[in-house]
């Protein structure tokens, strides 16, 4: 019977840790090529294309290729095919664009985009608002919710020192200014969330703070407390509270006064861009 030949045994490094022995088995020779390929490929990528990251940007390339240059190209391409929307838009009056089927459905697309662009981490991606950022889809507008002052809102906007076109309304503070004490803003509190219905304070308490309330705060917001959309000034007499109803509220309110900024998009956005926005704005349902 013939006998089976020994096992070869396999090469080794000749290294030996603790009598354990390395094998000297080398890459397949395709392995060793592709792994080779790679990196000359990687020092050619990095030579041809931005890639080495520098203080102030990185290594241009040889080819000199920009990805924002190559989004840049398709932007301009579409702006190029919009165009003459676009320039029909600036043309309209703001209250014809929406009644133009063509342009008014490519106004309310475009406004839609720069809404959930600009304007949604503020109002919300519904527009209902929250508390300091008012809801665009009711009918509370402090400056107006016709087309084209939704229009002057956006392109101006509120209290944005850097637009001298801004729209400005300045509430004193009147516990922080000493104008009245701190028992004095309360009885006005509770005479102000009497308006809307909210506090059933008594009649003394009532007469004080109608008292209080003819000599601060009806030359803004009326006697009736209806408020004044020329000077910004927020109807009391709805349900509809910017920065809450409730006694604590309404006492920081009158102590500290709101000021809240919305930027002026003139400058920001394109003329075409506002007055999409507008649309859109409008059409929500409570545009006037």
């Amino acid at each position: 019977m013939a006998k089976k030949p020994e096992k070869k045994q396999p090469s080794t490094t000749g290294h030996s840790w603790d009598g354990v022995e390395e094998y000297n088995n080398p890459l397949p020779r395709w392995w060793l090529i592709t792994f080779y390929l790679t990196i000359i490929w990687a020092i050619g990528y990095v030579i041809a294309y931005p890639a080495i990251p520098l203080i102030n940007g990185a290594t241009p390339g040889l080819l000199g290729y920009s990805s924002r240059a190559e989004v840049q190209k398709d932007i301009d391409e579409v702006n190029l095919r919009n165009a003459p929307l676009t320039e029909r838009i600036n043309d309209l009056e703001l209250a014809a664009i929406a009644g133009d089927e063509q342009v008014g459905e490519f106004a309310f697309n475009g406004g839609k985009a720069v809404f959930q662009t600009f304007c949604a981490q503020c109002h919300g991606s519904g527009a209902g608002g929250s508390l300091g950022y008012p809801s665009l889809i009711d009918d509370d507008w402090l400056w107006g919710g016709t087309v084209e002052d939704i229009y002057e809102s956006i392109s101006s906007g509120i209290r944005d020192e850097s637009n001298d076109y801004t729209r400005f309304s300045s509430m004193p503070a009147f516990g922080a200014d000493g104008m009245l004490g701190k028992e004095e803003i309360g009885i006005l509190a509770s005479y102000v969330s009497a308006l809307s219905g909210i506090n059933g304070a008594g009649e003394a308490e009532l007469a004080a703070g109608q008292e209080l309330y003819l000599q601060s705060c009806a030359a803004c917001h009326g006697d009736n407390g209806t408020g004044d959309r020329f000077l910004g000034a927020p109807d009391l007499t709805d349900a509809i509270w910017l920065y809450g109803s409730d006694m604590a509220a309404l006492s920081e309110t009158i102590t500290n006064a709101r000021a809240g900024v919305m930027p002026a998009w003139s400058g920001r956005l394109s003329e075409s861009q506002i007055r999409q926005a507008t649309v859109y704005i409008h059409s929500l349902g409570g545009g006037e």
